[in-house]
């Protein structure tokens, strides 16, 4: 899968798939995006601020930008996480050392954090700090065995379903409902209607919010 770094329009990278035509980010800005949708809209969602500990499932990894925002806000919140993600084709040391979120982040040890996410061993639960343990697998989400009511929130961030249809199925989202604990979230950037109607078939309440910069609206999903 050939991809190019490029430059968002508020200075942070993203990574461009020739083949695929798509973007891993908005183009108006990949930092801004991820803070909007998955951390304001999911991490800090106002049915889940008040737990102590957080159990995230994110598909996939990408960038690792939504693991490393995840990281600082948990640490600033106090909270208690663990953080799941799969990923079928993680990104290379050269792309990793391309991208610039650390530079614009402003937070102590950015670097050392953000090169530790891609870093740390694949399949096993590794601590990046005393409150916060990442486990990565290399594998698709279609051959992930979900476990039952373990998350609280899912950030799905797949490639569109324009270009991957298989991972916007009911039969997935059926999964990852399953894993879900009762009223966790699941936020998307994805707003088509048939999304729409596959979640709510099977049994989230849909909530339309306000998108980022370029986008009007985003999902939030309830169990």
């Amino acid at each position: 899968m050939k991809r190019e770094i490029i430059l968002t329009s508020d200075g942070s990278n993203s990574l461009f798939v020739e083949s695929l035509n798509e973007h891993f980010h908005s183009h108006f800005g990949a930092l801004q995006e991820s803070e909007h949708i998955f951390i304001c809209s999911g991490l800090c969602s106002p049915e889940l601020i008040h737990f102590e500990k957080f159990s995230i499932f994110e598909m996939g990894l990408g960038t690792g930008l939504n693991a490393f925002l995840t990281y600082y806000h948990a640490q600033k919140l106090k909270k208690k996480v663990f953080y799941e993600s799969v990923e079928l084709y993680p990104v290379t040391q050269e792309e990793y050392l391309r991208l610039n979120y650390a530079q614009l982040v402003n937070e102590i040890n950015a670097e050392a954090i953000f090169n530790k996410i891609h870093t740390c061993k694949w399949n096993i639960p590794q601590s990046l700090s005393h409150n916060f343990i990442l486990q990565k697998h290399a594998l698709s989400i279609l051959n992930f065995d979900f476990p039952v009511e373990k998350y609280n929130l899912i950030y799905f961030d797949a490639f569109s379903p324009k270009v991957q249809p298989e991972l916007w199925t009911r039969a997935l989202f059926e999964k990852l409902y399953s894993s879900l604990q009762p009223k966790g979230i699941l936020v998307t950037y994805c707003t088509k209607g048939i999304v729409k109607n596959r979640l709510r078939e099977v049994g989230f309440e849909i909530e339309k919010l306000p998108g980022p910069i370029g986008k009007r609206e985003i999902l939030r999903a309830r169990k």
